[in-house]
């Protein structure tokens, strides 16, 4: 694994800026993608989450840390850096992953897994913003978005827990779509990388407090609207 504090400074070592290189940098990295559960017992959780401000020109991503047995929050940290990369269909997590890591180098502990308000590998190419994020930085990554961004998918009950296989065009699971409170719009959870597709599910659903969202990605989607919080805070 690499400190987030060193992968802030390069986070895109082999790629020169363009969108046709993103997108072969894409495919090698869903390569790398590991879809078995591979982590120790969790103590430390973060929640993340990006948008951006002024047009587009400054990207804000928000980080969390919980303790992952009671999920009250620990410290956070908003980041706040200029825009690198104009949108470009399936590549948001180029655009986004800059500040994200600059926000989690400045929690004060390192998380055992990471929550991303986003797609793991329920994407066109198989590297969402948590799975790219879990494979650059080695660590356990679950996604947890609240619109498809590809796939298909049957029939979903209206009870909290209830589920059904995303599937992408060649009929392989991509994710969940999951029923995170009863009669609410379903949450689509995807790993990232270093968890299996069963475990996120139980994991996204062990994390409810009530909410639609999951514990983690709630309170970073809360710190993230709060604009006028920066930096790191202890809690």
């Amino acid at each position: 694994m690499i400190a987030f504090s060193e992968l802030a400074a390069s986070p895109f070592a082999d790629w020169d800026g363009t969108p046709a290189a993103a997108r072969i940098l894409q495919k090698q990295l869903a390569e790398q993608v590991c879809l078995d559960d591979d982590f120790a017992p969790l103590r430390l959780l973060a929640g993340v989450d990006v948008g951006f401000e002024e047009g587009g020109t400054i990207t804000r991503a928000a980080a969390i840390l919980l303790d992952a047995q009671t999920l009250q929050p620990i410290a956070e940290c908003v980041a706040r850096i200029p825009t690198s990369m104009p949108y470009v269909p399936g590549l948001l997590s180029f655009r986004e992953l800059p500040a994200l890591i600059d926000a989690l180098a400045g929690l004060p502990s390192e998380p055992d897994l990471i929550v991303v308000d986003g797609h793991g590998i329920a994407h066109p190419r198989g590297l969402g913003i948590a799975a790219h994020l879990g494979v650059v930085s080695g660590r356990p990554t679950i996604g947890v978005a609240k619109k498809i961004l590809t796939g298909s998918h049957g029939e979903l009950g209206e009870e909290r827990g209830d589920k059904v296989e995303l599937l992408d065009r060649q009929g392989r699971q991509i994710g969940w779509m999951l029923r995170s409170k009863r009669k609410v719009r379903p949450l689509i959870v995807s790993p990232g990388h270093r968890v299996s597709m069963a475990t996120a599910a139980e994991l996204v659903l062990s994390w409810d407090t009530g909410y639609r969202l999951p514990e983690p990605t709630r309170l970073a989607d809360r710190l993230a609207s709060r604009r006028d919080r920066k930096g790191p805070t202890l809690l």
